[in-house]
């Protein structure tokens, strides 16, 4: 598919409805048991009123418009409205604390702000002094209350009614492919969030591009749930919106499973933590049963594998194996599959490494995760793996129109349409960023090969060099202990140091079964994760994991911590760990990791050759 030049968003949008006029659209849950519908006729003429409205309430060409939701229709209604009336989206997570949201709609100079409810309402009137710009908060679900600050999505809406059409398409011309229709900011792992400035061309561009890479059909079901504050869920809906396709919303993260059992989608893009729970949900429960039935998992696990080599090598299936297939297919791997709707081609993994073994176990149930690469510098798009060319533990190759290649340090680098224009207000950051020539430096490291697919082996950023000179990239043996049932989060430490170390949170769920099948006494989870029997449970499982690194990538030593969480500021809205927050926070759990009775750093030689587990509770973390 050639990559054609839309003026902006808005002539996107207009080629579609004209193509699939009747088609739906976009699908919702207004409530429990009810679904809602629009087509793409109807979706237009909603997104008219809503850039109407925005002309009525004098938002001009290039300002700046806030939306403070959880996914949801409203939200990709208003950011169709926002682009084709001129001005400029900016999303926020709706789980943004109150400072946060500050930050970003002060720098970002917004002049309004859509919110999702009361409880986004009370984080913006908590802070309303320090937002002299916002003009009005209008919501999404609720009502005004009288005050004339906020208003409902309903006078929003007739706000706009005296707005002649002519004076939309005329705002609707107005955008530039090379003006702003968003500013996403990055979710800070590392400091304070940078606003990415998105183009008009950056989108329309991106979306086509990523449209030829993945294997979409005309009627395709589209599945989201994931932040459109994130470009990654943008640019998927921007996919499905150029292939005319619909999309439904999920109603939140906590119905899910039941959404997509509704919807029965044929694809959808997850981040790696939605796969790991669902992989570990799935190991345990088997081995929760036990007997013949652990046993026939297993079985069907070995048969799903070889079925999986055989594609992965692009060689017939035996005969015999087929038939086994079908039978493990029968017994176990319907089940998985019927959790996701029972249509899945694929899914896209994205955001963060998933680990390859996890991969492989849905690829041998029948479900192919294609792993991708992005970042909201360049629209959250340039590798993915495809339909009919994939490997586990690689992102693929480029979508059509992104070069890549990497520098003499191993840093991959990008240019194309979809690299971001700037970042906002930030020039000297842009120029460390981009480089003359037009090449965006991502801060990865990686390898590419003949076929041109690329695999990412760490972070320039967040690779470990130990005392001892061992260059180590921490995420695939944070992935590999992730593996572990018992384990929910693991944050790997060492640079500088003579080994690796490591923070672990633990699988509520799990560990409390665990705890109740060995009659252990406990009166909460506070308590059940300092018990001498999680202890050791945790020190054996490490030391099953270890025998799968070199020595120097073995982590020796390990402290239980309470869950890293947006609210305890150690996680970003992408369910990333902070890890300089988390580094500060645990400080002195981290230095006793390194030091002997007397306080002396320990020697490498004197590290243990398994994992030492120390917890850490919840009153005793360090201020």
């Amino acid at each position: 598919m050639p990559i054609k030049d839309f003026r902006n968003v808005h002539a996107m949008l207009k080629e579609t409805v004209d193509r699939y006029p009747n088609q739906p659209a976009y699908r919702w849950f207004p409530e429990a048991g009810k679904m809602a519908m629009v087509t793409w006729t109807q979706f237009y003429e909603e997104v008219q009123m809503v850039a109407k409205s925005l002309i009525a309430l004098g938002v001009k060409k290039n300002d700046k418009v806030n939306i403070l939701s959880y996914t949801c229709y409203r939200w990709m209604l208003c950011d169709l409205g926002i682009t084709s009336a001129g001005a400029c989206t900016v999303g926020i997570y709706h789980s943004n604390l109150p400072k946060d949201c500050r930050h970003i709609i002060n720098h970002s100079d917004g002049v309004l702000v859509f919110a999702e409810d009361e409880t986004q309402l009370r984080k913006l009137l908590e802070i309303r002094k320090d937002l002299p710009n916002v003009r009005k908060v209008v919501l999404f679900n609720g009502s005004s209350a009288g005050d004339d600050w906020v208003m409902s999505f309903e006078e929003f809406v007739a706000a706009g009614k005296d707005v002649a059409e002519a004076e939309f398409f005329e705002r609707a011309l107005v955008p530039t492919p090379q003006d702003a229709a968003g500013i996403v900011y990055t979710s800070g792992t590392t400091g304070v969030p940078k606003g990415a400035v998105l183009t008009h061309d950056n989108i329309t561009f991106t979306a086509q591009s990523a449209r030829t890479s993945v294997d979409i059909w005309e009627g395709d079901e589209h599945f989201l749930f994931l932040p459109l504050a994130h470009v990654f869920a943008r640019i998927c809906v921007y996919t499905s919106l150029l292939a005319g396709n619909p999309t439904t919303f999920s109603r939140s993260m906590d119905t899910i499973i039941d959404d997509i059992k509704t919807i029965k989608p044929h694809w959808f893009a997850s981040v790696p933590r939605v796969f790991e729970k669902v992989y570990t949900k799935v190991v345990s429960g088997a081995e929760a049963k036990g007997g013949l039935a652990l046993k026939i998992f297993r079985w069907a696990c070995r048969v799903g594998n070889e079925v999986s080599d055989c594609k992965l090598k692009q060689q017939p299936i035996p005969a015999w194996t087929n038939v086994q297939y079908r039978l493990a297919t029968k017994l176990v791997f319907s089940k998985l599959q019927a959790a996701l709707g029972g249509r899945v081609r694929w899914c896209i993994s994205g955001a963060a490494p998933i680990n390859p073994a996890i991969a492989k176990f849905f690829h041998a149930a029948g479900i192919l995760v294609l792993e991708g690469i992005g970042m909201t510098e360049n629209t959250s798009f340039t590798n993915v793996n495809r339909y009919d060319n994939y490997r586990f533990g690689w992102v693929g190759q480029p979508g059509p129109g992104i070069e890549q290649k990497t520098g003499p340090d191993g840093e991959i680098m990008y240019r194309g349409r979809n690299v971001m224009k700037e970042y906002y207000k930030m020039p000297a950051e842009t120029a460390e960023t981009i480089t003359k020539d037009g090449w965006l430096k991502t801060g990865d490291l990686g390898v590419i090969d003949a076929a041109n697919f690329l695999k990412v082996t760490g972070r320039k950023k967040e690779l470990i060099i130990t005392s001892g000179g061992k260059n180590i990239a921490p995420a695939p043996i944070e992935g590999a202990l992730a593996t572990c049932k018992y384990l929910s989060q693991v944050c790997v430490l060492g640079d500088r140091r003579r080994f690796l170390s490591a923070l672990v949170s633990l699988n509520v769920e799990n560990v409390t079964a665990y705890a109740k099948a060995k009659g252990l006494r406990f009166d909460n989870f506070d308590e059940l994760r300092q018990h001498p029997e999680i202890v050791r449970l945790i020190e054996a499982e490490v030391a099953e994991k270890n025998r799968t690194f070199a020595s120097f990538e073995s982590v020796k030593k390990i402290a239980i911590v309470p869950e890293f969480t947006i609210e305890n500021d150690m996680l970003t809205p992408t369910l990333k760990i902070k890890k300089n927050v988390v580094a500060e926070k645990y400080a002195q759990t981290i230095e006793a990791f390194y030091a002997d009775n007397n306080g002396k750093n320990a020697s490498w030689s004197e590290a243990p050759t398994t994992a030492t587990v120390r917890v850490q509770t919840r009153e005793s973390v360090p201020a």
